[in-house]
C-alpha cells in the first residue's frame, strides 16, 4: 500500500460501510506505518492494533458495530469504527485518516457520521482512548463534546508517552 501524494477531493473518496477480505491488513499496515512515521510509535503499537482489531472483527455484531471504510481507487485513505461495548455504550476505534487525504474534510465526514449512527442507536456514553501526540484528533474530540476523564504515563508503544481517555454523554429527547 503506498503512500502517494495526490490532489484527491472529498467525493473522490467512496466510504464502504463493511469490511472486505484484504482490509484488516491495510488497517493495521496504515497504523503501524504512519505512527511510527509521524510519533515514533515502535512494533508494540502494531502490536496492539492487530490484537485488538483481530478481537474486533472476530466479534463483530452485524447493527450494533460499525465500520467505515474509506477508499481512493485502491488505496486505503482512511477508517473509523463505531464499538459496541454493552446497550448502551459505544466506542470510538481506530479512527485514522491517511497523509494524502487530510485537510479535504473526510476525517468531519466520518467523524459525522459516527455521531448520527451513535445517537440514532441511541448509545448514552461514547469513549475513546487516544494518546497525547495526538493533538489534532484530542481538538477533534474536544469540539464534539468529548471530556478528558483520565490520563496515564505508558511506554507500551515503544516511546514514553500519556495515553488519554475520553468521554461523552449523548443526551437523547424523548
Amino acid at each position: 500500500m503506498s503512500l502517494v501524494k495526490n490532489s484527491a477531493k472529498l467525493h473522490d473518496v467512496t466510504v464502504r460501510r463493511h469490511l472486505l477480505p484484504g482490509d484488516i491488513g491495510n488497517v493495521i499496515h496504515l497504523h503501524g506505518r504512519l505512527y511510527h512515521e509521524e510519533f515514533g510509535f515502535g512494533l508494540g503499537f502494531e502490536q496492539y492494533v492487530a490484537e485488538s482489531f483481530a478481537e474486533f472483527t472476530g466479534d463483530f455484531k452485524e447493527g450494533l458495530d460499525q465500520v467505515w471504510v474509506c477508499e481512493f481507487g485502491e488505496q486505503l485513505a482512511g477508517f473509523l469504527s463505531l464499538v459496541h461495548r454493552g446497550p448502551e455504550v459505544a466506542q470510538l476505534r481506530y479512527f485514522i485518516i491517511a497523509p494524502p487525504f487530510r485537510g479535504i474534510g473526510l476525517g468531519k465526514k466520518l467523524i459525522s457520521e459516527f455521531m448520527e449512527v451513535a445517537t440514532a442507536k441511541k448509545y448514552h456514553k461514547i469513549f475513546l482512548w487516544t494518546t497525547v501526540p495526538l493533538r489534532t484528533a484530542a481538538a477533534i474530540y474536544q469540539k464534539l463534546g468529548f471530556q478528558l476523564v483520565l490520563e496515564q504515563a505508558s511506554t507500551s508503544f515503544g516511546v514514553p508517552l500519556i495515553e488519554q481517555k475520553y468521554e461523552l454523554t449523548l443526551n437523547h429527547k424523548l
